[in-house]
């Protein structure tokens, strides 16, 4: 994503120039070029230049439609080895990828669980740390064409998601990792073709765990379904999941989805020229008795460092933070930076 207003308006000025399915025909530079009164030919570059910067002015498909997020992060037009050429890496963003010094309200000292009790010590935990998250993912099948119940194909991912926690300012403990997720997926994605309304609908599987031993060992499996909707400017994201049964001797945390939940939803607002992004994610038990759950609210803007960097702030209140703090209730804030989503 673009650093800033004047950058953007540099990309696209230079891609106008060298591609041939700019916005900007080939035949309008001609005809500025072909004005012999220097006025005229002026307006005429003048007019251009006020195109290529308006909102409107992104690399575009379907007769000058912009790339919504939802396209542009699913692939749901087929279209990203045709824009970013094939010497691009396979990867593509999965979730957003950030780095972040976050505080929390209060640090989980004694992690517990049903099978696990706490430790007779109390952990010596800084309450203000570095969160970092790495999230990709990449095509395992091209897709597929089909008609079928209003959708127009599919397409398999492989994605890979990992969330370290690390004590960074906690020198007199040696600056720990105090917790690492790893979630590897599977997803199928169907696009129903809309431009706007029902985007997609993607069938999955997850598995996350935190590759720790005895008492703090966590780990669970769920197959998720989850719905696309979009506007211009806003897209929601609507997931379902149902945990896959485990042995009850071998299970480190039973009532997991009594704290993280059972769904989530995340609405995000991206204006047309992207100068900044609004995400809102909440996830929740749907139970009327003991209601739980997590709300999240990130907000991004292009900063002028670098064209993949952008200033980061996030807010979380509820339980699941990190999957050794799924039964553990904390609100946190954070400042950093975000990275490339496309």
């Amino acid at each position: 994503m673009t650093s800033s207003a004047s950058i953007a308006r540099m990309f696209f000025l230079a891609a106008m120039l060298i591609l041939s399915g700019s916005i900007v025909a080939a035949d309008e530079w001609s005809a500025c070029a072909s004005k012999v009164d220097d006025k005229e030919r002026l307006n005429c570059y003048d007019t251009i230049k006020a195109a290529i910067q308006s909102p409107q002015a992104q690399i575009s498909v379907d007769g000058g439609v912009p790339r919504s997020y939802l396209t542009r992060t699913w692939d749901l037009d087929s279209r990203d080895d045709e824009l970013l050429g094939e010497s691009q890496s396979p990867l593509r963003p999965h979730r957003i990828t950030y780095l972040i010094a976050r505080k929390t309200s209060q640090a989980n000292s004694q992690p517990a669980s049903p099978t696990h009790s706490p430790s007779a010590a109390l952990m010596d935990i800084d309450p203000t740390e570095l969160k970092f998250r790495f999230s990709q993912k990449a095509k395992v099948l091209n897709p597929v064409s089909m008609n079928f119940l209003g959708f127009t194909g599919f397409r398999l991912w492989a994605a890979y998601t990992q969330q370290s926690n690390w004590q960074a300012f906690n020198a007199g403990n040696s600056s720990p990792f105090r917790e690492t997720n790893y979630e590897p997926e599977l997803i199928v994605t169907f696009r129903t073709g809309n431009q706007y309304g029902l985007k997609l609908l993607n069938i999955g599987y997850s598995h996350q765990s935190n590759g720790r031993n005895l008492s703090d060992s966590r780990s669970w499996n769920r197959t998720f379904i989850q719905g696309g909707w979009e506007t211009d400017t806003l897209s929601l994201m609507v997931r379902g999941w149902w945990r896959i049964p485990e042995n009850i001797a071998n299970d480190d945390n039973p009532d997991i989805e009594e704290y993280v939940g059972r769904g989530d939803f995340s609405l995000r607002w991206e204006p047309l020229d992207r100068s900044q992004m609004v995400d809102m994610t909440l996830r929740n038990n749907f139970q009327a008795k003991d209601n739980r759950g997590l709300i999240q609210l990130d907000w991004a803007t292009p900063v002028t460092v670098s064209k993949s960097t952008k200033l980061h702030i996030q807010l979380t209140s509820g339980y699941g933070e990190s999957l050794i703090d799924y039964n553990y209730f904390q609100t946190t804030l954070g400042l950093g930076v975000s990275f490339r989503d496309w």
